[in-house]
């Protein structure tokens, strides 16, 4: 298969306004459409000549007032606000420091030439443009961005740059990922292992069309959300462990990392997670109300004796599956370059990078996945959720008992699905294998109206706010990641993907390795937009508490406070636009 670079037509003259690297079928395909050349997968190749005439081509008539904000004064700093934002990606160019005290981690690219290094610089560095869509910007994922029309399955498709010699190991994965496992003994002995405890008995049941999770909603089912136990460290020991990366934190004795609320025949769940809602009204700016829902989280019908009085307790929903290879591929030098711990130019956002360690080697790395980014890698998050979500073992977490902790001896005593011609755990190497390469193909969709007016007028006052302090625009992944398919993406995650304190009213109390109980991963935001046509529903944040974008948005404190505000400040027409504009991602 041809790479992608080579479908893009190079001219030694005017540059050509359309690709015909794909089928013009495809192409009409894109909902909106940055038109011409900006439909078509591509990667960072695409910038190596003629970018200055390849900007004449895009959505020339798509075009957008300036919108006054109230006052000259707003006006002047919210540019200033930017300024100071475009200062602090233009570290990019040079040599970021690594904001991982004690932890050896490269401090610029080692994967770019010098004029790579600018060049990356300079397509990373957010716009001053808001007039039109950028160049690329439909394509949020680059070359691996699906421009399939929008159903309930645009999260399942696979990476558009993949060779077709992998589609099957994409479909064996996908195979294994809707798999239901079962109890043990079992005729289906390739398929028993189930728990004995668990929450869930595939991936799927999570991920439902591989989006986001949600609460129960009264209804008697959690299995997209779970209750994660832990308490803090105790002794100093414990508390250099952690220090160290080499533990996230300490279990309930008796209950484990995680509340199962489900069990085999024979054994007893361990409890059942409750849920009751207090409703806050929250004045905005302009005099309009809005309610926001308060949870309060407890462990009930506890079938092994109480928790300890040390363990506090979190509410998680599952997130969405999108884009993760893209995310891995994201040199860290450039995730740290964002990071700020001490506030050193005092602009009220820190960012703190998550240092964990890689389940297979061992090795200290950035983590970059999970709420509070716990895990390194996506075959890390996946061997977790196997372990913890289901109860099935894998080489990383070879104990085929899952969760089960010494205090629940009759969970030990149950039968396990290892079946020794299979291999030595339930879910041995290939099966691991064949999730994590699904997982980390799952393409991100392509932008919807990402050139319309409204949308545009959105990003200007989404930029302007402040949001992209964190929630930060793009990246240029590696350019000699292992996987092709990843390799030198210009993507739009919006995300930094360090910690955040996000303040009281989002604060779990849990501390996950160096998260706090107050800070959590920034999430990113491609496809935040297809969450109610995927998933079904509109509910936000880790817990799912927010009902809607708006919500989400004013659930925001500590760190994200001054954005937060700022968008409630704004005049009713200048909100809906900046939802309009993540509606569009």
């Amino acid at each position: 298969m041809p790479s992608i670079a080579s479908l893009i037509p190079v001219s030694s003259g005017p540059c050509p306004r359309d690709v015909t690297g794909i089928q013009p079928r495809r192409v009409r395909a894109v909902n909106d459409s940055v038109r011409g050349e900006s439909s078509a997968p591509k990667d960072l190749g695409a910038l190596d000549s003629c970018d200055e005439h390849r900007n004449d081509g895009v959505e020339s008539e798509a075009r957008v007032s300036t919108v006054e904000l109230a006052t000259r004064k707003s006006r002047l700093f919210s540019k200033l606000r930017i300024s100071l934002r475009i200062a602090a990606f233009a570290a990019l160019a040079g040599a970021p420091v690594a904001f991982a005290a004690g932890f050896d981690f490269p401090t610029k690219r080692t994967d770019l030439s010098e004029a790579d290094v600018k060049r990356v610089a300079d397509v990373t560095r957010p716009t001053r443009d808001f007039s039109k869509a950028e160049q690329y910007e439909a394509m949020q994922a680059g070359g691996a961005t699906s421009i399939d029309p929008v159903t309930e399955d645009s999260f399942s498709h696979i990476s558009a740059n993949i060779p077709f010699e992998d589609e099957q190991n994409f479909k064996l994965g996908n195979a294994l990922f809707r798999k239901l496992w079962v109890s043990s003994p079992s005729s289906t002995q390739a398929s028993d292992g189930l728990g004995p405890l668990f929450n869930a008995r595939s991936c799927m049941s999570c991920h439902v069309n591989d989006g986001r999770g949600k609460p129960p909603e009264g209804g008697p089912s959690a299995v997209s959300m779970f209750l994660r136990l832990s308490r803090a460290a105790r002794t100093p020991e414990e508390e250099k462990a952690i220090a160290g990366a080499d533990i996230l934190n300490f279990p309930d004795p008796v209950y484990g990392h995680q509340l199962q609320d489900l069990a085999v025949p024979g054994l007893a769940a361990e409890g059942r997670m409750a849920i009751r809602y207090d409703e806050e009204t929250v004045t905005l700016g302009d005099g309009e109300t809005m309610s926001l829902r308060r949870p309060h989280y407890a462990a009930t019908n506890l079938a092994y004796g109480p928790l300890d009085a040390s363990t506090t307790i979190s509410a998680r929903v599952a997130p969405a599956m999108i884009g993760l290879g893209l995310i891995e591929a994201i040199p860290e030098a450039d995730i740290l370059a964002h990071a700020d711990p001490d506030d050193a130019d005092g602009d009220g956002i820190s960012g703190k990078a998550a240092i964990v360690r890689d389940h297979r080697s061992g090795e200290i790395a950035l983590g970059r996945f999970g709420w509070k980014a716990q895990n390194a890698t996506v075959r890390d998050q996946n061997a977790d959720a196997f372990a913890n979500d289901i109860g099935i073992s894998t080489p990383d977490h070879p104990d085929a008992h899952g969760d089960c902790t010494k205090a629940e001896e009759k969970c030990l005593e149950m039968p396990t699905g290892v079946q020794k011609r299979l291999g030595a755990e339930e879910a041995p190497g290939p099966i691991l294998d064949l999730v994590t390469f699904y997982s980390e193909n799952l393409a991100v969709p392509s932008r919807r109206k990402a050139s319309f007016p409204e949308t545009l007028k959105g990003k200007r006052i989404f930029y302007e706010s402040g949001c992209i302090s964190c929630h930060v625009p793009k990246f240029v992944t590696r350019r000699d990641s292992p996987e092709k398919a990843q390799s030198f993406q210009l993507i739009w995650p919006y995300s930094d993907f360090l910690l955040h304190d996000m303040g009281d009213g989002l604060a779990d109390g849990q501390q996950v390795g160096l998260a706090s109980g107050r800070e959590w991963r920034t999430p990113p935001l491609w496809g935040i937009g297809l969450t109610r046509t995927v998933s079904g529903h509109s509910f936000f944040l880790h817990d799912g508490r927010a009902r809607d974008l708006t919500e989400a948005i004013l659930w925001h404190g500590g760190e994200a406070e001054k954005a937060r505000n700022a968008f409630s400040a704004l005049s009713r027409d200048d909100r809906a636009a900046l939802i309009t504009f993540l509606e569009s991602l």
